[in-house]
């Protein structure tokens, strides 16, 4: 791969001026119609000449290149945008009708078998253990394992571990962005990639472009409490999405005229614990973490399955549900560890195996959670989490979170607080410095789902369009995989990338994900 010199930007990006003179790149072909390069950036952008470190990239070339209109550059998210391209690449694939698009990997993270992607020797640990072990001993013991994939990490990564930020992401745009020969960054952020465009306005709002950004929370948001009660009350209002689409499609096994799939939840609570095969229980927690996990769109015809057998008697399905994400990642990130670890002796993996783990790898959302053993859980914590409050503040919280969102959604406050318990806070503030104001810069179009169980999403950028929908987070990627070509959605955010133009203020969008799923 080639190496592309990235050039010095200060850190103070109020004051850096714009890089001059950038030539666009030259790439090499790495596979599954993609080219790849190397971007070399500094660890810390406050010191441009010390020590660097390596952005891996990727271009998928314009249909017609006699008539692109530029680069786009994409970023999915928390887990490598070029591992999930490569896995389902119609997920984007349609923006090369116009773009040259760039993939850009976050920092820490790489393309398979690259040097650039962190690995940290410990496993950050499954979030629903908290959910599930409730006491002081359960909070203490899920604290020092949560801090041990935090030395882990520090340990692999060394001096770049600092530089785990959104901000520091942002710089890497901007020396992208000149590398391109580009005046203004042209980008499409979606799931945590729009937490990095959010942070590229605030730094950079001149050489801000057209931007679509969809389903990242919003960083700026600096009081836990109120994150923790709007991801609550999220999940609840999603519990009653769940309710509506069931009664909308007759083949849904919680379909009753009598009752519904929020009467059913009640029920199964008032009679835990459930038996669910020889020896197996699910109590009440176990129940609401298991519905919780379930209201990810995608996953409503199971949950309607698994609420309909426990309805009946058995509850194993529904015990299983709550975990099913966490073994799916860890399967994966085993199955990819080997393949990295051939592929760095020079071993060609057996091609079926290769499939196999291709297949196991491919995630429900196209950006899905990065495997447990990469840095990017460390990015999350130092963008959002500026304190995690003590056992038994905690314990007040979520007496609150049960009073506002009672069924299902307090059990995101246990989830949100899972991803930094354990980790050393650092002290240095989380919202950069002297930040120049985002409404002197361009206007961007903003998506937000109505089942998007993110808190405060970005749509609280001052002066950003909102183009609301009907689906859940990364609908925009989802929908191309699943082939659905002129929707409302991607047509709005075809002519604002292509064409400049906006949405009406207050444009809804259906769900058009939901509406062809089916039981």
């Amino acid at each position: 791969m080639i190496i592309l010199a990235a050039a010095a930007l200060a850190a103070a990006a109020a004051a850096s001026p714009a890089v001059k003179g950038a030539a666009v790149p030259q790439w090499q072909d790495c596979g599954d119609g993609l080219q790849c390069a190397k971007l070399s950036v500094p660890v810390d952008w406050a010191r441009p000449h010390g020590a660097r470190t390596e952005i891996d990239l990727a271009r998928m070339p314009a249909q017609d290149p006699q008539h692109s209109r530029g680069f786009l550059v994409v970023n999915t998210g928390p887990a490598s945008p070029v591992q999930a391209v490569r896995a389902r690449p119609e997920g984007v694939s349609e923006l090369t009708r116009w773009f040259d698009v760039v993939l850009v990997e976050p920092r820490g993270i790489g393309d398979r078998g690259s040097a650039a992607a962190v690995q940290c020797a410990v496993a950050q640990p499954d979030p629903l253990r908290l959910v599930l072990a409730p006491g002081r001993a359960g909070w203490r013991a899920y604290a020092r394992d949560n801090a041990a994939y935090d030395r882990s990490c520090r340990a692999a990564a060394g001096l770049a571990y600092d530089g785990l930020t959104s901000w520091q992401v942002a710089h890497d745009l901007d020396a992208l962005r000149a590398e391109l020969g580009e005046p203004r960054l042209r980008y499409f952020g979606s799931s945590y990639g729009a937490v990095y465009g959010q942070a590229y306005m605030e730094l950079f709002p001149h050489r801000t472009g057209r931007m679509y950004l969809e389903g990242g929370p919003d960083h700026t948001e600096p009081d836990l409490a109120q994150r923790l009660t709007d991801r609550a009350r999220a999940a609840e209002r999603q519990l009653f999405s769940f309710r509506d689409w069931c009664r909308r499609h007759l083949g849904c096994p919680l379909h009753d005229a009598d009752t519904d799939a929020v009467e059913v939840y009640d029920a199964l609570t008032r009679r835990t614990p459930l038996h669910a095969g020889p020896g197996r229980t699910v109590n009440s927690r176990r129940l609401a973490a298991a519905v919780h996990a379930g209201l990810a769109p995608g996953s409503w015809p199971e949950l309607a399955r698994a609420m309909s057998e426990a309805r009946e008697g058995d509850a194993t399905r529904l015990a299983a549900l709550a975990s099913e994400a966490t073994k799916r990642a860890s399967e994966a990130t085993k199955q990819a560890s080997e393949a990295t670890k051939q592929v760095s002796e020079g071993i060609k993996p057996d091609a079926e195996a290769a499939k196999q783990a291709s297949e196991a790898a491919k995630p429900d959302a196209v950006s899905a959670p990065a495997p447990p053993a990469t840095v990017s859980g460390a990015m999350w914590c130092h963008d959002f989490m500026p304190a995690v409050p003590a056992y038994r503040r905690f314990l007040t919280m979520e007496t609150h979170l049960r009073e506002v969102a009672p069924r299902v959604g307090w059990v995101s406050g246990r989830y949100e607080v899972a991803r930094c318990l354990g980790m050393p806070r650092k002290g240095a503030p989380s919202w950069p410095p002297n930040v120049p104001d985002p409404r002197h810069g361009p206007t961007v179009l903003v998506g937000i789902g109505r089942l998007d169980t993110g808190a405060r999403p970005v749509g609280h950028i001052p002066g950003a369009v909102v183009l609301s929908h009907g689906d859940g987070p990364d609908a925009y990627l989802l929908q191309g995989v699943s082939r659905l070509r002129a929707t409302c959605l991607r047509t709005h955010v075809h002519d604002y990338l292509v064409n400049g133009t906006l949405p009406q203020e207050g444009t809804e969008c259906p769900g058009e994900l939901t509406a062809g799923m089916y039981p």
